[in-house]
């Protein structure tokens, strides 16, 4: 309440103009940079054919599952590749507003209670606003249907104009990409494509939590089952697991998202059932037996078929199935394909960041067993357990780290998949790789800032002995807690090293001796000093 309290103050306050907006900081040196957002991350309106009524129906609160279902269910067309509407009267569309920006912010922008479950790109915008960029003339968005494939035609169509026209915006500049989740699939399927276009106009490509080899865990999870893209109280008034179950069946994006069956994984992703069989010695006994079963990606999709054999929906009275889609399958594996031989350009920097530290679904289990499953088509009615790795509590991170492609680096981030990116670790690295830091010393890899303060070196031959010294001193520059134990025992930490060489004619040697002083961390700096020596004599 304290927070809601001085937020309102401070919105009177500006109203009044008792206090002045802060002024807009740009940096004409920028070059612009491409937001791209992964599965469910951009706004989709709907529009009627008829009358040209526009509304959204991605992301709403309000009248959420009704108008979901109604606008967004849709069915797969192999013949062109795209997903198509149910309602045949309505065409789905992206915003353009804020150049692209706007769809890719916050999902609702009706939303003032708890707001923060919609945001997308929302604080990294902020961010980089505050490093200098500039709407319109150095940052834009992409927000696409995230129904459809990541290589369907009209989307790279639309990409190719977005990267024509942010060329001419930013005064002929070269652009910085950065994409989040399944944004990198989109990326990498633009660059496999149409690679010509993607040298000329692109500068370095950031990949943040994209799920290279696939998100298995998840993605069999929500296949079976549905997913919910928030949680908590917000849940009750937003689309149902099974409205959202029921889209995501036809859904080109999902199964190229599916665990990639022909990755060499450290632990392969399996899909266990613990089964229920009756006896087959004839009797009647009741008898029967429990076994655990597992299947590999490959195998699991016998599975899908049946437990999704009798799935159906009722749309406009008419009774539609909607089982487990093989067409869809064959266009996911050729998108894989596509993806597998993707290559970075020569003139082209590629970066990549994949969260850590949070268990994430790899492999997923139905049934127990003191609770077996004895018919597959209750799978989509059950709950499931997983078995978690490492990752972002979405993509593996050995997911997101085998891009397959020549990476300039890789880095992990302590973070969950849509956190990441407002992750101050990560605005920091992205800041450094776009040179908007102007901080050549910074690390990304480990998250700190060297400077050196001091260097000298001397040199001199006495009685026959050359001898080096060298002294050194930095300030180490971080925000984590490293040195503090240093820093409450307010003692420097002293370390030294000797090392001694002598030739094989026994006529050379060299002995070296370094000495390292570590003073305890005070205002976020950290000053270390080296003193070391060498003496050498040859006959």
């Amino acid at each position: 309440m304290a927070v809601l309290l001085e937020e309102l103050v401070k919105s009177i306050e500006m109203w009044l103009k008792l206090i002045k907006k802060p002024q807009e900081y740009i940096d004409p040196t920028l070059d612009p940079v491409l937001l791209v957002p992964g599965i469910a991350g951009s706004i989709l309106n709907a529009i009627d054919k008829k009358t040209g009524r526009t509304e959204r129906v991605w992301v709403r609160i309000l009248g959420a599952d009704h108008e979901f279902c109604d606008k967004l269910w849709c069915r797969f067309d192999p013949s062109t590749g795209r997903t198509a509407n149910l309602d045949p009267d309505t065409s789905i569309e992206v915003p353009q507003d804020r150049y692209g920006l706007y769809a890719i912010d916050t999902l609702d922008p009706d939303m003032v209670i708890g707001s923060d479950c919609v945001y997308y790109f929302h604080d990294m915008i902020a961010e980089m606003l505050s490093w200098g960029y500039q709407e319109g003339k150095t940052l834009f968005g992409f927000g696409y249907d995230f129904r459809q494939s990541n290589r369907l035609q009209g989307t790279m169509e639309c990409f190719t104009q977005k990267l024509e026209s942010i060329h001419t915006a930013s005064g002929g500049k070269k652009i910085n990409i950065i994409s989040h989740s399944m944004g990198g699939l989109l990326v990498k399927c633009f660059m496999a494509l149409h690679s010509d276009i993607f040298e000329k106009y692109v500068k370095n490509w950031i990949a943040i939590a994209a799920p290279f080899q696939g998100a298995p865990g998840y993605i069999t999870s929500a296949l079976l089952n549905g997913t919910s893209f928030v949680h908590g109280w917000e849940e009750r008034f937003f689309i149902s697991k099974w409205s959202m179950h029921q889209l995501l069946i036809e859904c080109p994006s999902i199964y190229e998202l599916m665990g990639c069956p022909d990755f060499q994984w450290e632990h392969a992703p399996v899909l266990e059932i613990w089964k229920e069989k009756s006896n087959s010695n004839g009797e009647s006994n009741g008898e029967s037996t429990v076994t655990l079963e597992s299947y590999s990606p490959l195998e699991a999709v016998s599975v899908y078929e049946l437990a999704l054999s009798n799935n159906k929906v009722n749309y406009n009275g008419e009774k539609i199935s909607l089982p487990f889609n093989q067409e869809l399958l064959s266009w996911a594996n050729k998108t894989r394909e596509i993806l597998r031989h993707a290559k970075v350009p020569e003139k082209v920097k590629f970066y990549n960041i994949y969260g850590t530290n949070y268990k994430t679904p790899h492999s997923v289990c139905y049934g127990s067993e003191n609770a077996p499953i004895s018919d597959l088509q209750q799978l989509p009615f059950i709950q499931s357990n997983y078995i978690s790795v490492d990752g972002d509590g979405t993509v593996p991170a050995e997911s997101a780290k085998a891009d397959g492609l020549n990476a300039e680096a890789r880095v992990g981030v302590p973070g969950d998949h849509r956190g990441i990116i407002c992750d101050r670790h990560v605005f920091r690295v992205v800041k450094h790789w776009l040179r908007a830091d102007h901080d050549p010393y910074y690390n990304p890899i480990n998250d700190y800032v060297i400077l050196p303060t001091a260097f000298d070196i001397e040199r001199h031959h006495e009685k026959g002995l050359d001898v080096i010294s060298l002294k050194e001193e930095w300030e180490i520059v971080s925000e984590g807690q490293d040195g503090e134990e240093n820093a409450a025992s307010g003692k420097p930490k002293v370390g030294s090293l000797s090392v001694s060489h002598v030739g094989g004619d026994k006529t050379t040697w060299e002995e070296a001796h370094a000495t390292v002083i570590v003073h305890p961390k005070s205002e976020g700096k950290q000053h270390v000093e080296l003193n070391a020596m060498s003496v050498s004599a040859s006959a």
